[in-house]
């Protein structure tokens, strides 16, 4: 396609991997975010080995190997000690892992080189309505001065999360918050569990608490850790008001149930800032058509019981990287754009959806039958390993997988495999990402 002028709404992951990646292939891309300034907020994530392909694709990976911290697998205990949920990346491959990372360490390095690209930032301006047309595609708003904002571009990416208000009404399926979310802090790094696990705890459905390893965040060279604990929504901001009031009664029900983790918590907590996540669950029935994409939360935001969000995002940007490579015209590349990604985005909303209330419900039932079936299917090696493949994020549904090898070829020049470094390729069970 030839040279275009793109408008992408969110400087968040999503926008700005696919910021990186449009730029990269000589399009003008102008970038508008509601925010004034990116600070160093936000929770711990956790970068699959999906991700981290797309990082190698852009570039970046040896930046985010040097602030983040890696993660061999996902381990998940139930009160008595009993390790419930037992998840290596080796499963998918000898050489793979994941790495959690700061959020501001993430957009860190999603900006880097970006000033070499042709990138107009503009930030602090509100888009409020989306205007389709024959030939053009404008964006109407309030800039930070409050001033009317009018432009038009040939093309327009909303990435702007979960909450947006510019998705079209008719694409619309679903979109409804979770009533469970977590309270979340960034303290520092565990040392009292090994250091390279994402750590869960369970007690039945209704108990939840997850330590990830978070590396550390740009100028501050001390390597934290991201706590986070399970409550349903209506309960967030009264256990938050009493963590601010030095009220910590629940890190007595932490040590009753996994001790190893409250010797560490009792010196870390009572210094730290919690602050409320919550979550929504939304569906579309098209990704895009016409001038007009969504990607990111904005297109499927689902619960974190997988851990995906953020991968979803950077294989978003990829997808839409090549969709645009490979088409004549708009239309063209929202039929490549579907081909490559809305298997693997719906068979991970549904499979998130379906096990959220087995980890944060009321119900004794689900608890139970997670507990029982879990115990038996992590003894089974090829189910052992369908769930880490699953975690890992290369799923296009229940019997196929993309190739890693393949998203992590660099943007511009394709260097062969044995000459790359840290994404090693994955073994598809049944078939790669279709060829465009």
């Amino acid at each position: 396609m030839k040279v275009q002028h793109i408008a992408i709404i969110g400087a968040g992951s999503a926008g700005l991997a696919t910021a990186r990646i449009l730029a990269r292939q000589g399009h003008h891309i102008s970038l508008f975010e509601k925010a004034e300034q990116l600070e160093n907020v936000g929770a711990g994530l956790l970068l699959q080995p999906s991700g981290l392909a797309v990082f190698e694709h852009m570039g970046v990976l040896p930046q985010a190997l040097t602030l983040g911290a890696p993660v061999s697998g996902l381990e998940g205990r139930l009160a008595d000690g009993f390790l419930l949920v037992n998840s290596h990346y080796r499963e998918v491959h000898p050489h793979c892992s994941g790495l959690g990372i700061h959020r501001a360490s993430l957009c860190h390095v999603l900006m880097q080189g970006l000033e070499e690209h042709a990138i107009e930032w503009h930030m602090g301006v509100d888009v409020q309505q989306i205007q389709q047309q024959a030939n053009k595609i404008q964006l109407n708003g309030l800039s930070r001065d409050e001033s009317a904002f009018r432009r038009s571009f040939d093309g327009v990416i909303i990435a702007n999360g979960a909450r947006s208000q510019l998705r079209p009404p008719s694409w619309v399926k679903l979109d409804k918050a979770y009533p469970w979310g977590a309270a979340w802090c960034i303290v520092p790094a565990c040392t009292t569990l090994p250091a390279n696990i994402l750590h869960q705890f369970y007690q039945g459905s209704h108990t939840m608490m997850g330590i990830l390893p978070t590396g550390s965040i740009p100028g501050q060279p001390q390597a934290v850790s991201s706590v986070f604990w399970s409550l349903p929504q209506s309960e967030l901001a009264g256990w938050l008001q009493q963590q601010q009031d030095g009220k910590h009664d629940w890190l007595h029900t932490v040590a009753g149930y996994w001790p190893q983790a409250a010797e560490w918590l009792h010196q870390v907590v009572p210094q730290a800032s919690w602050l409320a996540a919550s979550y929504r669950d939304v569906v579309l029935t098209r990704h895009g058509a016409g001038r007009l994409g969504i990607i990111g939360d904005a297109a499927h935001a689902m619960s974190p019981q997988l851990g995906q969000g953020v991968n979803m995002a950077l294989l978003d940007a990829w997808a839409l990287g090549q969709a645009v490579q490979q088409a004549q015209d708009w239309d063209q590349v929202w039929l490549n754009y579907h081909n490559i990604r809305l298997s693997s985005i719906r068979f991970y909303q549904w499979l998130s959806r379906s096990l959220t209330p087995f980890y944060q419900s009321r119900s004794q039932r689900l608890g139970w039958l997670r507990d029982t079936a879990f115990s038996w299917m992590y003894r089974l090696p090829w189910l052992r390993k369908q769930m880490a493949r699953t975690i890992a994020g290369v799923k296009l549904n229940a019997l196929q997988e993309m190739n890693l090898a393949d998203i992590a070829l660099p943007a511009v020049q394709a260097a062969p495999v044995a000459d790359r470094i840290a994404i090693p390729p994955v073994t598809p069970t049944s078939a790669s990402l279709p060829d465009q």
